[in-house]
């Protein structure tokens, strides 16, 4: 298995679950683990994840909007 960064990859316990992905040749092996001190459910976690996808993407129409009205008026 081939590891780009060696001394992250030591961090993780063996015996956590963990993801792996092949890409090309290089294989990412990802561990799982919680926090023992959180006191964020995995619910509130992912409202979490949604309200900011959904502020990202009214950000980016913002400035989609605002690049297509400075084209519109002459500008760059």
């Amino acid at each position: 298995m081939q590891v780009a960064d060696a001394v992250t990859a030591s961090r993780a316990p063996e015996n956590t679950p963990a993801m792996v992905k092949k890409i090309g040749k290089t294989t990412y092996k990802v561990h799982v683990h919680f926090s023992n001190t959180s006191t964020e459910t995995m619910s509130d976690k992912i409202k979490r994840m949604d309200v900011l996808q959904v502020f990202r993407e009214d950000v980016d129409r913002s400035l989609s909007r605002q690049s297509y009205v400075r084209y519109c008026n002459g500008g760059i």
